[in-house]
């Protein structure tokens, strides 16, 4: 029998109610220390922007990730794209970047667009975007595919999840603004597997890259099913059960979905 795996995303900020989540799940204690055995727990992504600490919710992912180093359990951390705009944001600023439109672009339009937080970037410093450009943007874990957004743009770096995750680290680690915002601008993507073409979309996705079943955060539970915030109690499956959707726009007044994630039968 496998271990548990957890899946949580999107938490923009909301430090305060992401330790209560993994307290009340007994993976961290009183102190805030990992203590989820055998447990493996995946953050992805978007720990930025909108809410009130995302320093504290980047400092905390870290500190479980280093605690599990040497086990019982492992925490795992994956790249969004809100964390792509901060790194962005932190590199090149209001530096436009070339494109054939009209409309100026910059890491710095787009950051204040999307709920940049000035007290982030104070905060952000040159060990922390070392440690964020390293991280995956997808991986794979028992049944599970897991990614941030649900777009079927990270094939644009690979055909597999080691080539896809070296690609996004090269680009992030260019010093090219233009690379980096094609990070962001096929990061911010979505709904690809929405719609009646959404499930051949998941099975082509699944098959080229592994496991049975996406997980993904990036778009909001509610925004889908049409209902207020408030009412959204768990995970969307949908695509015929080929994607489980765990954002539960926890910014905009919905819950926190810290997700077990349940073996596909």
């Amino acid at each position: 029998m496998s271990s548990p795996v957890y899946a949580v995303s999107d938490v923009h900020g909301h430090v305060r109610v992401l330790r209560e989540r993994l307290r009340a799940e007994r993976l961290i204690d009183r102190r805030g220390r990992w203590a989820g055995r055998d447990v493996s727990l995946w953050f992805l992504g978007d720990f930025f922007d909108r809410g009130p600490d995302g320093i504290g919710v980047l400092e905390l992912v870290r500190r479980l990730v280093q605690q599990s180093a040497d086990g019982p359990g492992e925490v795992r951390a994956m790249l969004g794209n809100h964390e792509v705009l901060a790194i962005g944001m932190r590199l090149f600023g209001s530096t436009e970047v070339p494109h054939p439109g009209s409309v100026p672009r910059s890491f710095e339009r787009s950051w204040t667009m999307n709920g940049g937080q000035p007290k982030d970037q104070q905060r952000l410093t040159e060990d922390h975007v070392a440690w964020l450009s390293d991280l995956p943007v997808m991986a794979v874990q028992d049944d599970w595919l897991l990614v941030h957004s649900d777009t079927t743009e990270y094939t644009r770096w690979g055909t597999s999840v080691a080539e896809v995750n070296a690609g996004v680290c090269a680009d992030l680690r260019s010093g090219d603004v233009a690379r980096v915002w094609e990070v962001w601008r096929h990061l911010t993507s979505r709904y690809s597997f929405r719609g009646d073409q959404g499930p051949a979309a998941a099975r082509g996705f699944l098959d080229q890259f592994g496991g049975r079943r996406i997980v993904h955060g990036h778009s909001i539970v509610a925004h889908w099913m049409g209902v207020d915030h408030a009412e959204v109690t768990g995970p969307l499956l949908y695509a015929d059960g080929l994607a489980l959707g765990i954002d539960g726009g926890l910014n905009d007044g919905g819950p926190c979905l810290l997700t077990r994630l349940v073996p596909v039968g």
